[in-house]
């Protein structure tokens, strides 16, 4: 009988034993010098986060410091853009008028203005004969526009990147609003214009051959036939131009 009791106290005393204290193993148990080694690379974690947040703040110090100056830089290039782009433009304007005046042999003076909005630019064209504004289109029957049109179209041109943009220009008609005896002269000035730019220009025409003989490096007559269409090389190279 008193077994039977101490076998039953002994059997609430284990079982008052927390689970949690029970069959501790050795495989529960690490190793000094592997604690070690565990906080060893804990504190070379640290060590490292602790220079790449420095690294950040850095570049977010200097991020800030650019923000901060940002608006005035972007200002500063557009006012710098705008005064290259007018520069630029004069230079067109100067250049376009002498074209006109050498072509038309009239006291006609080109002009262009830019208005710059929300970064970019606007250029508004026209004439200027005597202190008189004329439209560019209506002016002249188009002599002008045809004039203006060539100019325009190789400074377009030339502004592009030669690696990609072939330096090619086809001119149809474009003397078709000129006089007879005014044609050399938009050829001459096409002529010099394609020279010094490097550029080749095919340019298409109604007027007689003779027009063109001085100027073009070659020239080509195209005849209709009843069986379509003959061509013909009318001159190799133009007289007295240097071809150096």
């Amino acid at each position: 009988m008193q077994n039977t009791n101490q076998q039953r106290k002994h059997k609430r005393l284990s079982d008052a034993v927390p689970v949690s204290n029970r069959g501790i193993s050795g495989e529960d148990i690490v190793a000094p010098t592997e604690m070690r080694k565990r906080l060893d690379k804990f504190k070379w974690q640290l060590e490292s986060d602790r220079k790449q947040l420095k690294l950040l703040n850095k570049q977010k110090a200097e991020i800030e410091k650019y923000l901060a100056v940002s608006d005035r830089v972007t200002e500063g290039l557009e006012v710098l853009s705008q005064k290259l782009f007018e520069e630029v433009l004069g230079a067109l304007q100067d250049h376009l008028s002498i074209a006109i005046q050498e072509v038309l042999e009239q006291p006609i003076k080109f002009q262009a203005e830019a208005n710059f909005r929300r970064g970019t630019a606007n250029v508004d064209f026209s004439i200027e004969r005597e202190g008189n504004q004329e439209d560019v289109v209506r002016g002249q029957g188009g002599s002008v526009q045809n004039v203006l049109s060539v100019g325009l179209r190789m400074f377009a041109l030339a502004t592009l990147d030669k690696s990609v943009h072939r330096r090619f220009l086809v001119l149809d008609e474009q003397d078709c609003w000129l006089r007879p005896e005014l044609v050399p002269k938009l050829v001459n000035i096409i002529y010099r214009a394609a020279k010094e730019l490097d550029f080749q220009v095919i340019l298409i025409s109604h007027h007689d051959v003779e027009l063109f003989e001085e100027y073009a490096d070659k020239i080509y007559r195209f005849t209709p036939t009843n069986d379509g269409l003959r061509v013909d090389q009318v001159n190799a190279n133009p007289q007295g131009i240097d071809q150096d």
